[in-house]
């Protein structure tokens, strides 16, 4: 038993099931009563796709995310995927990896299961030019697109992030005007949220009137034991800092797993901030000072942005949250 046989044993249309499922007031009682006694005498079941029939909603959000195994993705697929059931919306969850191809070929999945909007989970979306984004524009023309921490311009595209390059900005002054020049920075991707990161450093040096040398920003996309070794092949080339800020809190720990090994005493000889304050900040000794970007709160405030554009609200393309730096055993200037 399908919807097509509700629909014409009871002498309606599949829209008009559709609608009875859905509690559409547009269908009289007597029709209404009519669908589902058909539905209660064949014991007809109703699936997501019936539902969506003759109304133009799944009630279903797609969510794309790269990588499932990451701490901070994971945390905001929970996020997002807590806050839509509230809204008693469904989840389509894909993992499509970094390569662009694969993104776009699970962003046109979901788009061809007729899901009410999609949510693109993490800067790493956003490509670095306007012709590899324009799979972002292409999905927007058909639903609405929400991208979490990271920002494209596009007709019905909405952004909810943070503001990491004031953020790491004012991190990176708050040691510079405790006269600790010697800072290294290491990054992980060239992500949105990565490069404005990395904006953020070098401004604070060149609005401080402070020279950057060439080996105090590092790019290094590994584990913390990745992280460990090669910050002690560093230290042996005679290569060594009093501060270490990171672009997450795994690459801080491996930070930590490198002063251990040197002997090096946190924070009196060096300090260390993460970011991004996953549990791994309090899962290590000493206890990681990191930078609290906000997830929760952005990604309750996207879900709450894609609710009021599908209600057809007027909404701000772009919301931009403050961070705070969370405080532990890593750091002892006061920020």
């Amino acid at each position: 038993m399908n919807i097509y046989d509700v629909s014409k044993r009871a002498g309606v249309s599949i829209a008009t099931v559709s609608r009875v499922l859905n509690g559409n007031e547009k269908v009289s009682e007597k029709t209404r009563q009519k669908v589902l006694a058909v539905m209660e005498e064949t014991g007809y079941t109703p699936n997501a796709f019936a539902r969506g029939l003759g109304l133009d909603t799944m009630k279903t959000i797609g969510i794309l995310c790269a990588d499932s195994s990451d701490s901070f993705l994971a945390s905001a697929v929970y996020y997002i995927e807590r806050e839509l059931r509230g809204y008693n919306y469904d989840v389509l969850l894909c993992c499509t990896g970094y390569e662009l191809e694969t993104k776009q070929k699970y962003l046109e999945l979901l788009l061809s299961k007729r899901v009410d909007a999609v949510i693109l989970v993490g800067s790493n979306f956003v490509e670095t030019t306007k012709e590899k984004n324009s799979y972002i524009a292409d999905a927007a023309k058909r639903v609405p697109v929400i991208i979490l921490n990271g920002f494209f311009e596009a007709e019905n595209v909405y952004c909810a992030l943070c503001d990491d390059a004031e953020t790491m900005c004012r991190v990176t002054k708050s040691y510079l005007k405790a006269e600790k020049t010697d800072i290294l920075y290491i990054g992980r991707s060239f992500s949105y949220s990565g490069i404005r990161k990395k904006e953020g450093f070098m401004r604070a040096y060149q609005e401080m009137g402070i020279k950057l040398r060439e080996n105090q920003m590092i790019m290094l996309n590994g584990t913390i034991q990745d992280t460990r070794d090669f910050l002690i092949e560093r230290a042996k080339q005679g290569i060594r800092e009093s501060v270490i800020l990171t672009s997450d809190d795994e690459l801080a720990i491996g930070a930590i797993k490198y002063a251990g090994a040197l002997g090096i005493k946190i924070p009196d000889e060096l300090e260390i901030v993460g970011y991004n304050n996953s549990k791994l900040g309090i899962c290590c000794e000493p206890e990681l000072s990191t930078v609290d970007n906000k997830l929760e709160f952005s990604c309750m405030n996207a879900v709450t942005v894609l609710m009021k554009v599908l209600e057809g609200s007027q909404v701000p393309a772009k919301t931009m949250v403050s961070a705070d730096v969370i405080v532990r055993n890593t750091t002892k200037i006061c920020f």
